[in-house]
């Protein structure tokens, strides 16, 4: 853009140059006005902008003279060749590669590959497509370390497998001049008959689980149920607040009517009788309740 506003202003200046010196003879006159074209052109050949995350490689008749940028600077037209390399973090996708396993199984996985050029100077002279050689040795890389691998570490290691991927692109990429900030796996693709068998694996353990959960609950309860019952044992009345107790639980409706078949106070007379023998006495039954006064 700065080229074609220099040109604009230098064809305007030269222009109304010639223009007065056609007005003393016409000839000349469109000579300098053709001068002034070319001189125009030139001059804003020579004028360059590099953009801050941009530097320039120039060459001049083929030789490295150095990086320009950023901002302006100035070549020579016809002589110099510049070559603009960007600094930032470039994203480059890895293609899905078919890779198996070391348990032999055949699985697809693509990723994603974060890098960027800190030398432009080897980048551009020492590699010729430095975008392209590094994606083909990430997708070499990737192949190399996935296929020593089992199934279970590819899907439980994702972030391993990464680094080791990355630490094999990075060795090679330093020489080329760039540097690799990064590499992630993104999907894995497997046959439909391992996804089911999976599937079927993973549902089969989490019932284990839940088998063995609830078993340790029934052991539990069925534990303190004992200590429960030993320690109603021990007191005279806790049986029956217990069993009263349950009884008002089942609530004043009537679908739940109870029959108490025998009183407690019976069960409970007959059983101490047994334990003191047969020439035990029975204890006196219990006085009756006052009755209440109006």
């Amino acid at each position: 853009m700065l080229n074609v506003i220099v040109f604009f202003v230098l064809l305007v200046t030269f222009g109304i140059m010639a223009a007065l010196v056609a007005a003393a003879n016409q000839f000349l006159g469109v000579m300098a006005f053709l001068g002034a074209v070319l001189g125009a052109l030139l001059i804003a050949m020579m004028v360059r902008v590099a953009r801050q995350w941009e530097r320039c490689l120039v060459l001049r008749l083929g030789n490295v003279i150095g990086l320009k940028g950023p901002g302006i600077f100035f070549v020579i037209p016809v002589v110099d060749e510049v070559h603009t390399v960007d600094t930032r973090v470039i994203t480059n996708d890895i293609p899905k590669q078919q890779v198996i396993t070391q348990d032999n199984v055949p699985v697809e996985i693509n990723g994603v590959l974060y890098f960027r050029i800190k030398d432009p100077e080897i980048a551009i002279t020492k590699v010729q497509n430095v975008t392209y050689a590094i994606g083909q040795y990430a997708q070499t890389a990737l192949r190399d370390v996935v296929g020593g691998l089992s199934l279970d570490q590819l899907l439980s290691e994702r972030e391993k497998i990464g680094a080791a991927i990355e630490k094999l692109v990075e060795k090679e990429a330093e020489a080329w001049g760039v540097d690799v900030t990064g590499i992630r796996l993104q999907d894995i693709e497997m046959p439909e008959d391992l996804k089911k068998m999976m599937s079927r694996q993973a549902s089969a353990e989490r019932e284990k689980r839940a088998t063995i959960t609830k078993a340790e609950g029934d052991k539990l309860a069925a534990v303190n149920l004992a200590a429960a019952a030993q320690l109603m044992a021990a007191s005279p009345g806790a049986m029956q607040l217990r069993t009263l107790q349950t009884i008002d639980g089942l609530g004043p409706t009537p679908s739940n009517t109870v029959v108490l078949a025998i009183p407690i106070d019976v069960i409970q007379l007959i059983q101490k009788y047994a334990q003191g023998g047969p020439g035990a006495a029975l204890p006196a039954p219990p006085l009756p309740l006052p009755a209440p006064v109006a």
